[in-house]
């Protein structure tokens, strides 16, 4: 029932920019906190970035100035726009809502950025 779609990934080279999605369905879209979290081989999995409900938007110290989180609700879909980006942003990208602790996840989209 409840589903998070994540796309946009795939291989850029270091200073290219790339747009992730996150299509949601079977949730109360516009009351979640929508998160973007990423998972590099072997390393714990980190927040990106997250934007509330009423459109506050809070990022990991790595991407500040590089990244930008957004939302539609009229879309059910949250964004991450990733510019400059660098050999140590590859990871695997997670979309996540939460509302009052209960979290709903996507599969994943990987980023790769490599000349």
């Amino acid at each position: 029932q409840v589903q998070l779609v994540e796309s946009g990934g795939g291989l850029v080279q270091p200073g290219g920019s790339l747009r992730l999605s996150c299509a949601a369905s079977g949730i109360s879209f516009s009351i979640y906190t929508m998160n973007w979290y990423r998972q590099a081989p072997g390393k714990q999995r980190e927040l990106v970035a997250f934007i509330t409900h009423i459109g506050t938007t809070t990022y990991a110290d790595s991407v500040k100035g590089r990244f930008t989180i957004s939302r539609d609700n009229a879309k059910n879909t949250a964004y991450l726009q990733m510019n400059n980006l660098k050999p140590e942003d590859t990871a695997i990208y997670y979309c996540n809502a939460d509302f009052n602790g209960m979290s709903h996840w996507g599969q994943g989209t990987q980023v790769t950025v490599s000349s």
